[in-house]
């Protein structure tokens, strides 16, 4: 019985891995018309000298500077790792403590780039092997295995350069050529205050909201040569920029995990941010301009991306009327699935407050949360900016109205949900529970999250007769009615708290919060809710 409930849990990882790596129309060929952006596996080559290892820069330190070499030392700054978490509790442990991996090793030749590696020696199914690099006072948690690959020296954590008269830079250059690397250098990009750090902008075109391109907002940009790693998060406009400078040609990746604290995932690899190559590119920074037109899965991901840096910057600016989403939301983009679903089991609802799953589930149930996401994000037929963006602020919106309404209204309102949708083929699996109490919930919840979609629309594109969700069974017409009588969406939002759970407490909490609206309150009910 506790394999059943698993299949069950994992059953959108299926729908996800069934559908392959597609190739869309939109997509923008490369040569011989190879896709430019692959979703499927990193394909490694051979394994290359690390220039960063301590012995290969001890050997370019003493080739530049020979009369120095007797009095340097050249000692480990960071070690090469990598970690084998045996489920998803040790992979939440290792990303708590902020460690920068990578699923595939770092001093390997990239023969195709792609989104994900896994490693042929660990069965599928199992996380693969995790690749890092740590300070040498790095303090490995208990329990969690690992390997020491390499001891490294990265000039920058040594305090002792910042005045010893030596050119780290050119240490480092000289490391490339001895150990074979040279054709990876590209020219030293110097400035009046030293090396150039790499910094660009990654923009997306918006055609409806501007004829110029708007940033990928708060979207993590990493890069790396060997094992120097460096990470940064976009500004508002797209802009990145990096902490450290590189000789080197690099490659540059986005993280789909957002500094607002959201994570859109890929569900088949068990990892809470997906991952996009942007390929290699020099040193001074790389930029990016998508469109519709662009990498499909690549330029969805970036507008939802934006759908949630935005709703969350609307939340902040609301004076919480406007409820934000829980931390550490995630979600997973399903192409097969024309709705979505909040189902919110990474935060715990059906999983621990469903009582025969979490019974059956017993001490899996913490690696179950962590594995879910709280989002199934359905895009079956979307393929433009504003589609993807109606449909991104509306599980924000959604995972908002369930951080103000709790877990016990959620789980009432999913279990409904769930009843009378495509998951009612698993009600009589689970004994029939599915259904309920919970129907009237389930208007309520999309009433509000059509409505506030609705809303949040309008403002950004400026179009006043927009109307998200109107072919929905639960449309928003009742409150747009009343927004367009002066009662709008931060005078509204308040009112979905856990006590409305049916229609009819909704109209007496209105009359009684805003008595002087009584006469258009009744007659948008009259209107609109039968």
């Amino acid at each position: 019985m506790k394999t059943l409930y698993l299949k069950i849990l994992f059953l959108p990882a299926l729908l996800c891995a069934c559908t392959g790596n597609s190739d869309l129309p939109w997509n923008r060929q490369g040569p011989d018309d190879e896709p430019l952006f692959s979703h499927d596996a990193i394909v490694l080559g051979e394994q290359l000298p690390d220039p960063y290892s301590v012995d290969n820069m001890t050997k370019a330190f003493e080739s530049l500077y020979p009369t120095k070499a007797g009095r340097a030392h050249i000692e480990a700054t960071d070690f090469y790792v990598r970690f084998l978490p045996k489920d998803e509790s040790q992979m939440s442990t290792l990303l708590e403590l902020g460690i920068q991996m990578l699923d595939h090793p770092l001093d390997y030749r990239i023969l195709k780039e792609g989104d994900w590696y896994h490693d042929p020696e660990v069965p599928e199914g199992e996380i693969t092997w995790q690749y890092a690099v740590v300070p040498v006072d790095f303090e490995f948690p208990a329990g969690i295995r690992y390997e020491r690959l390499e001891d490294c020296y990265l000039s920058e954590h040594d305090p002792a350069t910042k005045a010893d008269g030596i050119d780290w830079d050119e240490v480092e250059r000289k490391s490339y050529i001895l150990t074979g690397n040279e054709s990876m250098l590209t020219p030293a990009v110097r400035s009046d205050s030293g090396p150039v750090c790499p910094e660009g902008y990654i923009q997306i075109m918006d055609p409806d909201y501007s004829a110029d391109p708007v940033g990928v907002k708060g979207v993590r940009v990493c890069c790396n040569s060997f094992v120097k790693i460096a990470m940064s998060y976009t500004d508002e406009n797209g802009y990145y920029r990096m902490g450290r400078s590189y000789s080197s040609n690099l490659r540059y990746r986005l993280v789909f995990k957002n500094m607002k604290g959201f994570s859109q995932g890929i569900s088949n690899l068990l990892l809470p941010a997906s991952v996009s190559a942007l390929g290699s590119h020099p040193a001074a920074g790389c930029s990016v301009v998508l469109d519709s037109y662009s990498d499909y899965h690549q330029f969805i991901r970036c507008v939802v991306n934006n759908a949630g840096f935005d709703y969350y910057q609307i939340c902040d600016k609301s004076a919480a009327t406007i409820p934000a989403p829980p931390k550490d939301l995630r979600i997973w983009d399903l192409p097969v699935l024309n709705g979505s679903f909040n189902i919110m089991m990474h935060h715990g609802v059906l999983l621990e407050t469903f009582e025969p799953l979490h019974a059956v589930l017993g001490e899996f149930t913490i690696v179950a949360r962590l594995a879910q996401p709280d989002v199934y994000l359905g895009l079956e037929g979307c393929s433009s900016y504003n589609e993807a963006y109606e449909r991104g602020l509306k599980i924000f919106t959604q995972a908002g109205h369930f951080s103000r309404v709790g877990r016990d209204w959620w789980h009432e309102y999913l279990l409904s949900f769930l009843g009378s949708s495509v998951f009612q083929t698993f009600a009589e699996l689970l004994g029939g529970v599915f259904g309920g109490s919970g129907g009237s919930q389930a208007k309520i919840s999309h009433l509000y999250t059509n409505y506030c979609t609705t809303v949040l629309y309008r403002r950004h594109y400026g179009n006043s007769d927009a109307i998200c969700g109107a072919d929905d069974k639960y449309s928003p017409q009742l409150l747009v009615f009343l927004d367009e009588r002066g009662l709008g969406l931060e005078m509204l939002a308040p009112l979905f708290n856990a006590e409305v759970k049916d229609m009819d407490t909704l109209k007496q909490k209105m009359l009684s919060y805003y008595p002087q609206f009584k006469t258009v309150i009744l007659e948008a009910f009259t209107r609109y809710d039968n």
